[in-house]
């Protein structure tokens, strides 16, 4: 098969890596990948969301099956522009529709979809301009934090905690006034749970569903998850506290519920559910959905997966995964991410990339980088992603920090305490 993986970041490089592996991959390319995919695949420079240029290499190419990365195509309509198509209709596209991709795409559709099927989440109410004053008794009602989140895609900074009443009142004005572009036109004020934050995985078809391997990840920037949030500073896999009892909730209550809706609503839904979740004295809540894979959680659940990714894929596109089954590996694995110098605020690109081949024991996804004159350059905030194997967390986390010490590059920062919340592993 020849396969298109779309965008740039660890997440793809992550899954192209894996998709690599598998025999049944003939060509494999990367739009508009980085300077680690391109040592795997064939980069092919496009913008994700153009997606009539993405339509003419993928018949330049022979595409088979097209997986989309990030979320913004998914939300703009990428698998609609496919099944629309007559010349690219035959191609699997891995991701849902428009109208499936709402569940990231609107916290307020999400939320009522959660509703509707009987999902556990926090309380909510959805506000706009002209109901700001109803919006700011609603906070009255509730106790602090505050969680306030724009509608619609704000690039991972929509969602804001805050502890002072007046705060949250004053920035649920700025929101709705704009402060987020369009995505704040409406704010999605919800009660906050105060629990241990999850994530699960599903490949689904629509109507069947597998569960991929469970990871946390780690958003804030400073070490005692402190600081600004971020796309992601590291991952773990397996979750200690996530054992038998809770996934079996989650399975029952969320997991299956949610794929009976999107059945339920004819949502055209091939692809990979993220289900964000927050554990409450052991009841699963969630905080959100995501319609695509996590990052920087891939970098840690792709590298755990034994089964062949390749045949999953192919037959969720073709909708009988009830005919496939996946394997996970036993072992750990672990990943810690290493940032630009400010980020996630004001950064500098084109930093020289050093030590990539002193690297041993680990693997090591690009998230934002390029090559140039033979050079491999920091292109983003986050920018590498150092993933290694263990028997136990302790073990694969050294060698994560291990990996990292051996690669450098101005500015480079990355948090030393990634995994270490969770606790001393019982022998």
């Amino acid at each position: 098969m020849n396969i298109l993986v779309l965008g740039g970041g660890g997440r793809e490089h992550a899954i192209a890596w894996k998709i690599k592996q598998s025999a049944q991959c003939e060509a494999l390319y990367v739009a508009p990948g980085n300077a680690g995919t391109a040592q795997i695949a064939e980069n092919i420079s496009l913008e994700v969301t153009d997606f009539h240029t993405i339509g003419e290499h993928c018949i330049s190419k022979s595409i088979d099956l097209l997986i989309v990365g990030p979320e913004d195509p998914l939300v703009k309509g990428i698998k609609d522009h496919f099944s629309a198509s007559p010349d690219l209709c035959h191609i699997g596209v891995i991701g849902p529709d428009a109208a499936a991709a709402q569940l990231e795409g609107s916290k307020d559709f999400c939320k009522r979809f959660m509703q509707k099927y009987e999902i556990p989440t926090a309380a909510y109410k959805t506000f706009a301009l002209d109901t700001l004053t109803e919006g700011e008794a609603f906070l009255d009602t509730l106790s602090p934090p505050y969680v306030l989140k724009a509608d619609g895609l704000a690039a991972g900074k929509g969602v804001l905690i805050l502890h002072n009443l007046d705060e949250a009142k004053t920035e649920l004005r700025h929101m709705l006034e704009g402060k987020f572009g369009a995505a704040s036109t409406r704010v999605v004020i919800e009660e906050y749970l105060d629990g241990q934050e999850f994530s699960v995985f599903a490949l689904t078809d629509g109507k069947h569903y597998c569960l991929l391997p469970v990871a946390k990840d780690y958003k804030r920037i400073g070490e005692g998850d402190k600081g600004l949030n971020t796309g992601g500073m590291g991952a773990v896999s397996p979750v200690p506290f996530v054992d038998q009892a809770l996934m079996q909730k989650v399975e029952e209550r969320i997991v299956k519920p949610t794929i009976s809706g999107i059945a339920a609503e004819g949502m055209d839904y091939k692809g990979f559910v993220f289900f964000g979740l927050t554990h409450v004295s052991g009841e699963p809540y969630v905080i959100e959905y995501n319609v695509r894979m996590g990052d920087p959680e891939t970098e840690v659940v792709m590298p755990r997966i034994k089964s062949d990714l390749l045949i999953l894929l192919k037959a969720a596109s073709e909708g009988r995964l009830n005919e496939v089954s996946l394997e996970k590996d036993t072992r750990y694995a672990t990943t810690v991410m290493a940032v630009s110098g400010g980020y996630p605020e004001k950064y500098e690109k084109g930093k020289h990339i050093s030590g990539l081949e002193e690297v041993k024991d680990a693997l090591v996804f690009h998230a934002g980088t390029k090559e140039a004159d033979g050079r491999v350059l920091s292109n983003g905030g986050r920018v590498l992603a150092c993933t290694a194997y263990g028997e136990t967390r302790q073990e694969a986390l050294e060698r994560s920090y291990a990996a990292l010490a051996e690669v450098t590059f101005e500015g480079m920062y990355y948090r030393k305490d990634i995994g270490f919340d969770l606790g001393e592993e019982k022998s």
